[in-house]
């Protein structure tokens, strides 16, 4: 129970990430504060809770939305302790070349704004508390090309700098600030981003498992619940020497090329080296 006493808001919370990490704060201890856009999923996971979580309607788009998140965190529950800065999605989908204005804009106010404003409005809370954990959802998009879509992936490598930003800004306050950059996770984002119709996703949920199942060493796919762990550790006193840094969890995601995991796939050098025996004289 390491959260005994501790008071919570997650973003994002209805689904995916944000729902596994509400829980799992919630088993620790922890009064948690859910917000998203999706009233319905909200009241789902209070019903799911408990009563271990309060969930609060919350357009991260909008600053005077997670201003009032804030607020209400103080005057219902009694301030802040950590912050997980989590809701996002696919975002706009064209490359550099064919992207609009409205777009790119779209994107970066959901992925990158909202957590910079989140932050601006929890941090007086958090003061008042004397201190507290802030995590933001980064991604392996933030880290190499080819990930996801253009938009999506430079707001989250401005979330990976904006992370080591606050965590100097804010050590005054002794607020640790710290990301984490998930990898193929078993959630709907990919399908929502891709405009699958409705009927459609189940059945794009199952292929995009299996790609992730494939991708990385660890062979299967994220689970939301695999990175509410790290969320939680972050969050934690455990994690009290950490700040201004992210997390890679990505099932080895990132490690290199398949063929520096994968046995069954052939190197260059391998084939280069065949050539060279198979070449007479």
């Amino acid at each position: 129970m390491r959260f005994n006493g501790k008071i919570a808001v997650v973003t994002g919370a209805a689904s995916g990430i944000g729902k596994a990490t509400a829980l799992r704060l919630a088993s620790e201890g922890a009064c948690v504060l859910a917000a998203d856009i999706d009233g319905h999923g909200g009241e789902a996971l209070c019903r799911q809770a408990e009563g271990r979580i309060v969930f609060k309607q919350t357009d991260v788009c909008v600053e005077g939305d997670l201003e009032a998140l804030m607020a209400f965190a103080r005057q219902s529950l009694g301030g802040i302790d950590i912050l997980f800065n989590n809701a996002g999605a696919g975002g706009a989908r064209e490359p550099i070349d064919e992207i609009d204005a409205s777009g790119w804009d779209r994107t970066m106010n959901l992925l990158l704004r909202s957590v910079a404003l989140g932050i601006r409005h929890a941090v007086p809370h958090m003061v008042a508390r004397g201190g507290g954990a802030i995590v933001n959802t980064a991604s392996v998009a933030a880290l190499s090309a080819g990930m996801a879509p253009t938009a999506y992936s430079v707001a989250k490598a401005g979330v990976l700098h904006l992370t080591k930003l606050a965590a100097a800004d804010l050590a005054k306050h002794r607020i640790r600030v710290n990301a984490i950059c998930p990898g193929f996770i078993k959630t709907n984002i990919f399908a929502a981003s891709m405009e699958v119709p409705a009927s459609l996703v189940p059945r794009a949920n199952e292929l995009i498992a299996g790609f992730a199942d494939q991708a990385q060493p660890v062979a299967r796919g994220g689970r939301p619940e695999d990175i509410a762990g790290v969320v939680a550790f972050l969050a934690s006193e455990d994690a009290a020497f950490v700040t201004g840094t992210h997390v890679l969890a990505d099932g080895g995601l990132l490690v290199g090329p398949r063929h520096s995991w994968d046995p069954a796939v052939p190197r260059m050098s391998d084939a280069i080296r065949q050539l060279i025996q198979a070449t007479p004289g």
